[in-house]
């Protein structure tokens, strides 16, 4: 009886052994903090990887600066996709960080309005018919630092600056657009190409001379040491390959 059940028991805990390694590879949990501007890229590049890789991935979504604060706080992130490069150098430089900041792309700000009649140039902010523009909020994302400085180049920030209603994130500011809680709102190109919102409203691009390059920065944050390291490494090494390339490139993004 015994020689027959040692089989079994080796056979039994084997397949308890692989499925214990199953669940250790499956069970591991990606926190990735994204901006605001980049969430549906992000639901992109987390759905193309998945296929391949099995792990799971939560994506915190928010503006650079608020998910900065929660990062210096100590939340417990693996990986920070920002919306420019000061932020995650600032956590670089504050030791919360495990690689240097990267570009990973350069994104491109547009002028999105539900109205049928669009928008045509950007004097047309001062019409009448435009009575609220939602605009990030500059103290906190840097899309919001790029409209105002196309707004104060264009010469019409004072002439529009009673109509502007400030968003906590690029995701704040679709909500006023989409909900009629403005008429217009200065978005990500990301936003407007992505399916949610791809034939929804009009658009036009602001042009890239009236506002600094909007390079984003992507870091691999000291807690991936404490939890998924391995597989942090090489979601982080993923977003720079050609087929991650493709999809940023696909959202209206500049890669170099």
């Amino acid at each position: 009886m015994r020689s027959l059940l040692s089989p079994i028991k080796f056979h039994f805990l084997s397949l308890l052994l692989l499925c214990l390694l199953h669940f250790a590879v499956t069970g591991q949990t990606l926190r990735v903090a994204v901006a605001a501007n980049a969430q549906f890229v992000a639901d992109s590049l987390k759905e193309v990887y998945q296929k391949n890789h099995p792990v799971k991935i939560d994506l915190i979504v928010g503006s650079s600066g608020k998910l900065t604060a929660q990062i210096t706080n100590g939340a417990p992130y693996d990986i920070f996709l920002s919306a420019d490069m000061t932020y995650p150098e600032n956590i670089y430089k504050a030791g919360a960080a495990l690689t240097k900041n990267r570009e990973y792309a350069a994104g491109k700000l547009v002028v999105w309005t539900l109205k049928k009649d669009g928008i045509s140039h950007l004097n047309d902010l001062q019409s009448s018919s435009i009575q609220t523009i939602a605009v990030a909020n500059p103290k906190l994302a840097p899309y919001g630092i790029a409209t105002i400085t196309a707004l104060k180049k264009l010469g019409l920030y004072e002439a529009v600056k009673s109509k502007i209603v400030y968003a906590e994130s690029i995701s704040q500011v679709n909500q006023y657009l989409l909900t009629g809680a403005a008429d217009l709102a200065f978005t990500a190109k990301s936003i407007v190409r992505s399916p949610e919102y791809l034939h929804k409203g009009y658009w036009t691009e602001v042009p890239a001379n009236l506002y600094q390059p909007i390079e984003q920065g992507v870091i691999l944050l000291k807690h991936a040491k404490q939890s998924n390291l391995k597989a942090a490494q090489e979601f982080y090494q993923f977003l720079f390959s050609p087929a991650a390339k493709a999809i940023f490139e696909y959202f209206g993004y500049q890669v170099r």
